[in-house]
């Protein structure tokens, strides 16, 4: 178990992440602290997979080759601590999955490639684990630079200012009007007009239906009446019969159970159960009574009118052949009819409709394009700004002469979208007197990092997410350009938290902390482990870093960078 570095005044981001048989690391503990930790070691010890397993934390692609070779399962974990005004926390709150000021995640991959995951205990979809983790950690590796070439990163670079998100939401929620009416006005036009014969024939079919069409409940009394009548026979006689087996002198069921309780009812005084059967059988007696009487009601309220039947027989022949014609159901007549009318109406008035719907579109599209041209002006000023933010930084990292320019154009011809008008185009040259081109046709892998980790700090102006992950994007660079950006990276930590995988001593010296990864083999078992460096421990791991054999000049030089990191932090 490794120890952090303690400071209670300033809140730390990630905490701890445990790490079970995932890839070749057994079993690993690393609790973290704030500010800027350097993770080191030689190649192949492992320090990249600890950034794998945070990703996967976040959402990340998850298959069974991720498992350690033996295990049957990898399982990862880790605990944030968060201030209250944290968009994770609010986040939390939102999903009612907070538990105070601590955020555990845990992720289980199974070896069928299948995983699941947990946010405080309570299991969770894998989108809600990645929305969750943008909130949390930012991970920079050494594609980084790929993103860059996305329109839709670029125009995240942009907006990512005040202002322009305040005009950006003005020209969205304009944009939503727009898109609306124009929604209307399509639907609209997919109704083609009616012609004259289709307009008669619609206006015909309408009156046919008014006559005969029916609510469901009404539909329903009608067919229950038709099918009373049609059985009328067969019901009366069922009736008068029943009436006749209740109601006969001496042996109806109703004179049976009287004489039942003649003769038991001189016996009741001597036993309880007999006493209890003469109960039940003076309320038999009573339902018997009662039934006979509601079955005359029901006898002398049947109508057989041969009249009325025919009347209703040619009423349900009239209704189901339209239901076959409309191809419902009987009792959904209305509702066709409903419809119908409705089309009439709109047909009727389509041409008037489709003109206010026209002019109001007019209307809305050029309050959309006013926002648009205001939206591009403050994209105008904030991509000088932030081109010149990126150049001065490139000149910094190595990169003398270097430019670095992000192109606004205003396209009024452009369909209206959530975006805008705008097109970008983003142009860099990192050598002085070559032109400025594609991002990836002018720059070698160690500039395309360097110009990532420039337009991350020029962009962010002080808004970086809680916990900055950088997978060896200082790879390709040495020298006074390495100790720029050690330098900048503990500028991104700030009063947060950054974390960065790295071969260079240069880098690891501006580290608040350094975490040493070692790689072990003990017969078949390959074994990782973490260290957290003291003072000597971390002057022989720079020495190292600086030349690989250790001697008195290796430690002497790593002292030097160590103490001169320390005065200038």
């Amino acid at each position: 178990m490794c120890h952090a570095v303690k400071n209670a005044r300033t809140r730390i981001m990630l905490s701890l992440l445990q790490i079970r048989n995932f890839t070749i690391i057994e079993s690993l503990d690393l609790e973290l602290g704030r500010g800027f930790t350097a993770i080191t070691g030689e190649t192949g010890a492992g320090k990249s997979i600890l950034v794998d397993a945070l990703g996967l934390l976040l959402g990340g692609r998850a298959d069974s080759s991720s498992i350690r070779s033996g295990c049957d399962r990898a399982e990862l974990s880790a605990e944030f601590e968060l201030e209250e005004d944290d968009s994770a926390l609010d986040w939390l709150k939102r999903a009612e999955l907070d538990e105070g000021r601590t955020c555990l995640l845990r992720r289980l991959v199974s070896e069928n490639g299948r995983s699941r995951a947990w946010i405080n205990g309570t299991t969770v979809t894998l989108a809600q684990l990645q929305e969750l983790g943008e909130l949390l950690v930012e991970i920079h590796g050494q594609n980084e630079h790929l993103r860059l070439v996305r329109p839709a990163e670029q125009f995240r670079l942009l907006d990512s200012g005040p202002h322009c998100a305040r005009e950006l939401e003005g020209l969205q929620q304009r944009f939503g009007a727009w898109q609306a009416v124009d929604a209307a006005l399509a639907e609209l036009e997919r109704e083609s007009p009616l012609a004259a014969g289709e307009l008669d024939l619609l206006q015909y079919q309408i009156d046919e239906l008014q006559h005969v069409a029916l609510s469901e409940q009404d539909f329903a009394d009608l067919d229950h009446e038709h099918r009373l009548l049609a059985r009328g026979s067969d019901v009366i006689a069922s009736l008068e019969s029943s009436i006749g087996t209740l109601d006969q002198e001496q042996s109806g069921v109703t004179a049976q159970i009287q004489q039942l309780l003649d003769r038991l009812g001189q016996h009741a005084m001597l036993d309880r159960e007999i006493d209890s059967v003469c109960k039940l059988l003076q309320e038999a007696a009573i339902n018997c009574e009662e039934a006979r009487t509601s079955l005359e009601s029901a006898l002398s309220r049947i109508d057989l009118s041969p009249e009325r039947l025919a009347e209703l027989d040619r009423t349900m022949g009239r209704l189901h052949d339209l239901a076959r014609k409309h191809r419902v159901e009987p009792a959904g007549l209305q509702l066709v009819l409903q419809h119908l009318i409705g089309r009439s109406e709109r047909a009727a008035s389509q041409h008037e409709r489709k003109q206010a719907l026209l002019a109001q579109k007019t209307v809305l599209e050029q309050d959309y394009r006013e926002a648009a041209v205001s939206l591009h002006q403050v994209r105008k000023t904030r991509a000088a700004a932030l081109s010149r933010a990126v150049s001065d930084l490139m000149q910094v990292l190595g990169m003398a002469g270097g430019v670095f320019e992000l192109r606004v154009e205003l396209d009024a011809a452009a369909p209206p979208s959530r975006r805008g008008d705008d097109r970008l185009e983003l142009l860099v040259s990192a050598n002085p007197g070559i032109p400025p081109g594609a991002l990836r046709k002018v720059a070698s892998g160690g500039e395309l990092s360097r110009i990532s980790l420039a337009v991350k700090v020029a962009s962010a102006a002080g808004q970086f997410a809680p916990t900055q992950v950088f997978d060896e994007v200082d790879a390709g660079i040495g020298g006074e350009t390495a100790n720029s950006v050690g330098r900048l990276l503990q500028s991104v930590a700030g009063a947060g938290q950054a974390l960065c995988v790295t071969h260079l001593a240069q880098v690891a010296v501006c580290a608040d902390q350094q975490f040493r990864v070692l790689k072990s083999a003990e017969g078949q078992v390959t074994r990782v482990q973490t260290d957290l460096l003291g003072e000597r421990e971390r002057v022989d791991e720079i020495a190292r870093m600086l030349g690989g054999r250790l001697s008195e000049q290796s430690r002497a030089h790593a002292s030097e960078l160590l103490a001169s990191a320390l005065t200038q932090h």
